[in-house]
């Protein structure tokens, strides 16, 4: 994994206990902060899930295909990269494995072979040289806040324009829901316009699930409005910190919240919260 880092601030600033800001750790605490501080502080096991694992395989493959040579990046390479890919995991975590289930192994492999057919349908691959791919970069904003992100995708034209390119295993979201789905790639966007001084060309959600693409052209004055954002959002888990009240939000998403048992919402109580801790860490891709 590359990784690109900004220069350090030239004063040091005293760094909020959160560490790194995420784009999963931000729409954590805007959707529940106690599932943040289970999630990030806590750092409390979640049980793998079907969808999950199977997004993770996915962008394995996508990763590997890329160290093909060209004319090699074909859909019955993706194929072979899958089995080999899903043996490994299995190898590393049994579990997983177990919760497939060995008789429904091949329909699961099928699965994702079908996610990664369509992807075949939406782009050639043997046209493609990325500049990087899963790509980590991080950056410290002038106030000490930290931001990281890990790019699934990174293009760039021979006059130096980027493109930010992320792979969705689910649905395409509806029009209403679009923007919360984009903000993801507008945080990619700000650490990149942060970290290398100007703001990609394009950014580019591809769906493998319904074979849709979503995109968009940012502008400064949009990254701009987001940094200031992230400033709130990091003030509010400050505060959160210092009167350990990381309240829980009821809403429609608590149906899929592993943590329930540990919720006041739902009777259960959290543990005492961790001192010195910070949320520090990669930013998963789903």
């Amino acid at each position: 994994m590359d990784v690109v880092t900004a220069p350090a601030t030239q004063q040091p600033v005293e760094r909020p206990p959160l560490g790194a800001l995420s784009p999963s750790r931000v729409s954590d605490f805007k959707t529940c902060p106690l599932l943040f501080r289970f999630r990030a502080v806590d750092r409390l096991p979640e049980p793998p899930s079907p969808e999950a694992t199977r997004g993770t395989l996915v962008h394995t493959v996508l990763e590997q295909l890329y160290d093909l040579p060209a004319e090699q990046r074909t859909p019955p390479a993706a194929h072979r990269l899958a089995v080999a890919a899903w043996e490994a995991i299995v190898a590393a975590d049994p579990s997983l494995g177990a919760m497939v289930g060995p008789d429904d192994a091949e329909e699961w492999l099928r699965s994702v072979r079908d996610l990664l057919d369509t992807y075949f349908t939406l782009e050639d691959p043997r046209r493609l040289e990325p500049a990087d791919r899963e790509l980590l970069v991080e950056v410290e904003l002038d106030d000490g806040l930290r931001l990281k992100g890990v790019l699934d995708r990174l293009d760039a034209s021979p006059a130096g324009e980027l493109r930010v390119v992320d792979y969705k295993t689910g649905r395409s979201p509806h029009p209403l829901f679009e923007q919360r789905a984009l903000f993801q790639l507008r945080f990619y966007a700000l650490l990149l316009w942060r970290a290398r001084g100007h703001v990609p060309r394009l950014l580019q959600l591809i769906y493998l699930a319904d074979g849709q693409v979503v995109r968009l052209e940012p502008h400064e004055a949009d990254l701009r409005a987001l940094e200031r954002t992230l400033r709130a959002v990091a003030a509010a888990i400050e505060r959160a910190f210092q009167t350990h009240d990381f309240r829980a939000r009821r809403s429609a998403l608590c149906g899929w919240c592993p943590h329930q048992a540990l919720c006041p919402e739902f009777g259960g109580t959290p543990p005492p919260l961790p001192t010195g801790s910070g949320a520090d860490e990669p930013e998963a891709t789903t």
